[in-house]
């Protein structure tokens, strides 16, 4: 389960490069590409979830809680979007060095 969370985490990783690309440039990414970014997040969070609870372990759990911090922060930056506003730069690079964080925990604690 958990090497099926870093594969849907790494695919959610693309994705927001892809947003952030599009955001960069002054664009507002593809919905398709925004949708993407969110599930293949979202459903990672909910295994990596699912097995932390199944199998408590303290760096499953540290990863788990930078996941979901991140997760708030791309909530944020999805409500800004979805009402025609850029959402703050420092959200956007704080969602994503959290993400990256807890992607990196992740990896140490299975590899």
């Amino acid at each position: 389960m958990l090497y099926v969370a870093i594969g849907l985490f790494a695919l959610a990783a693309v994705f927001g490069l892809l947003n952030l690309k599009n955001w960069a440039v002054a664009k507002h990414p593809p919905r398709p590409v925004v949708y993407s970014h969110g599930l293949f997040a979202a459903t990672g969070l909910v295994l990596l979830l699912v097995h932390t609870l199944r199998q408590p372990a303290q760096a499953l759990t540290t990863s788990l809680i930078f996941f979901i911090l991140a997760a708030l922060g791309g909530f944020f930056l999805f409500y800004r979007d979805i009402n025609g506003k850029v959402g703050p730069l420092g959200v956007a690079i704080l969602h994503g060095l959290l993400a990256v964080t807890g992607f990196i925990i992740l990896l140490a604690a299975v590899l």
